[in-house]
């Protein structure tokens, strides 16, 4: 399965369970794509945006 498909499948795997990827998530994983990106880049973009600081919710 060539990496495009596979964002696809995945993609498609949690809209089943009613989840809509947020718009970011969507340009990052088109970015990705277009090679513009890797998949642990994406990995630190998300846990700098949604890493919880102990001791603030």
């Amino acid at each position: 399965m060539d990496n495009v498909n596979a964002w696809k499948y995945a993609i498609g795997i949690v809209q089943l369970d009613g989840i809509k990827p947020s718009d970011d998530f969507l340009e990052l994983v088109d970015k990705e794509k277009k090679g513009e990106m890797t998949g642990d880049d994406i990995r630190k973009v998300l846990y700098k945006k949604y890493k919880v600081v102990e001791g603030k919710t």
